[in-house]
């Protein structure tokens, strides 16, 4: 499966390796020279990951500095032109492309950052040029091949990791990826995918409720399904569950699921402190990380067998933070 979970050992463990445009990471490759180095990239997430940079523009040959390039609609096509000197970069670009994402499917990659508005990079809303007037309707031509040959890879533009929602839903499909990965790669057996399906349901629940439903059949039935077909089938439903963001509606609901475990264990006072860090978080007037502090707290002291084996409760580094933001 193209984009799906490679069955194949993984050379890189667990790591997590991230692709990234190179100039997100400092490096100076733009048109002028520059770079466009992303804080939360090089300064957060650093540390937790392995990147892999690359830059379309200076890899197909146009040099440092160059022209500006752009996107033109000519007739029923977009192509990617230097408008300054008349030179057309569509072939050369799209035949390295193809080239070069088939040698990205090797790298074991979790992920992938785009650099926005980029001709070759931008993800989504990339100005095509007709005659004087520019719409904000095209893909770099880069990002078109990667998203077309690696669907199911974790990729966003750095503009929109400057949301903290859209930020922790792409953190959690990175971690979720490699931990899919793990669990397909070398001897699996039915009761590995019980058991991660298990650890994972939680947060399942908080991203796509009709997405675990649709889990569900495969996990029942994975002894009667080809063991070739499926991390395939697998794969694909969970990776497409992930990426829909987790909503405050969605997240209390998971919530209140955990909270109900410790309706007969907790004192009065216990569960009303918990309840209203709940609605707290509802209404908006307190983070995520509260309500699930106090919930490891309980589950901890409690010893909920099942809850300390959820991958909700830390489905990313304690140091990130992304949940001291949503």
């Amino acid at each position: 499966m193209s984009g799906g979970v490679p069955a194949g050992p993984d050379p890189a463990g667990d790591a997590i390796r991230i692709g990234v445009s190179s100039c997100l990471l400092g490096q100076n490759v733009r048109y002028d020279g520059g770079h466009k180095k992303d804080d939360f990239l090089t300064g957060q997430l650093g540390p937790f990951v392995e990147f892999v940079p690359l830059c379309p523009e200076v890899e197909v040959g146009m040099g440092i500095p160059r022209p500006s390039i752009r996107l033109e609609r000519r007739g029923e096509e977009v192509r990617l032109v230097d408008p300054k000197n008349g030179l057309d970069h569509t072939d050369a670009m799209r035949g390295w492309a193809r080239k070069r994402v088939g040698e990205i499917e090797r790298l074991d990659l979790c992920g992938y950052v785009l650099k926005k508005d980029s001709p070759s990079c931008g993800m989504e809303r990339v100005r095509v040029y007709a005659k004087s007037v520019a719409t904000r309707s095209g893909r770099g031509l880069f990002a078109e091949e990667l998203l077309a040959r690696l669907p199911l890879l974790p990729v966003e533009e750095e503009g929109r990791l400057n949301d903290p929602e859209l930020r922790e839903n792409f953190v959690e499909r990175v971690f979720g990826y490699r931990r899919l990965k793990n669990l397909f790669q070398g001897r699996w057996t039915v009761g590995d995918l019980v058991r991660f399906h298990t650890a994972e349901k939680l947060l399942l629940l908080a991203h796509d409720p009709d997405g675990y439903r649709k889990l569900g059949p495969v996990v029942a039935h994975a002894k009667a399904l080809p063991r070739g077909e499926l991390p395939m089938r697998y794969g694909e439903l969970f990776m497409r569950a992930m990426a829909k963001p987790a909503t405050p509606g969605k997240q209390m609901n998971v919530l209140q699921h955990m909270a109900g475990y410790f309706k007969d264990s907790l004192a009065d006072d216990e569960k009303a402190e918990l309840q209203e860090s709940i609605r707290d978080y509802r209404k908006r007037l307190v983070p995520l990380v509260v309500p699930l502090t106090l919930l490891r707290h309980h589950v901890r002291r409690q010893r909920v067998a099942y809850l300390e084996g959820q991958t909700y409760l830390a489905p990313h580094p304690k140091e990130l933070m992304l949940r001291n933001h949503v």
